[in-house]
């Protein structure tokens, strides 16, 4: 598979990063991969449940970086098994699913709340989309926090020599394991 490093993109005025990722599983598998409240804590950066209707609650737990108590947001789209949005901490997560000849394709884009976050989320969101991948094979890994916080650095380098806005809080653990 070819990986998609990311994209800064604008979406509707606001700064995004965008993804995609071709599988060769069939939809079905990735669309419960991407919504099954049991599989999103296997690559997503948090435990979630939801209500699955446009406007219905979302709530996040279990995220090291998320503040507790739990961060509560809305579905903005629920059309099964092509499109799911949801506001997060600010942000709009929007995974886009379309089946393909051989399997199907998912586009996530994170549309930010800050422009300057858009290294950092995209950083994040290649280890989610590597785990995501395991998930949709068959082969759960650690998730998305396992990977060492070294592992960030050359990832957000690279987005940054790419041209990706940043300056965004990085957490300290990840700040600690910044090779010198």
């Amino acid at each position: 598979m070819i990986v998609d490093p990311g994209s800064y993109v604008e979406h509707d005025g606001r700064p995004a990063v965008r993804f995609e990722r071709t599988f060769t599983a069939p939809l079905p598998r990735v669309w419960a991969a991407v919504t099954d409240p049991a599989q999103l804590p296997a690559w997503f950066p948090s435990a979630v449940r939801y209500e699955p209707v446009a406007g219905g609650a979302i709530v996040f737990t279990g995220d090291p970086n998320l503040p507790e108590p739990p961060e509560v947001d809305r579905v903005l789209v629920w059309d099964p098994p092509h499109r799911f949005s949801f506001g997060w901490g600010g942000d709009e997560i929007h995974l886009a699913l379309e089946e393909t000849g051989d399997g199907c394709r998912l586009v996530l884009l994170n549309v930010l709340a800050e422009r300057n976050t858009a290294a950092r989320n995209a950083t994040g969101w290649h280890g989610c989309l590597a785990e995501l991948a395991k998930v949709v094979a068959g082969r759960p890994g650690g998730g998305p926090h396992a990977a060492p916080a070294a592992d960030f650095w050359p990832i957000y380098d690279a987005h940054i020599a790419r041209g990706l806005p940043h300056g965004a809080w990085i957490p300290d653990e990840v700040l600690a394991a910044r090779p010198a």
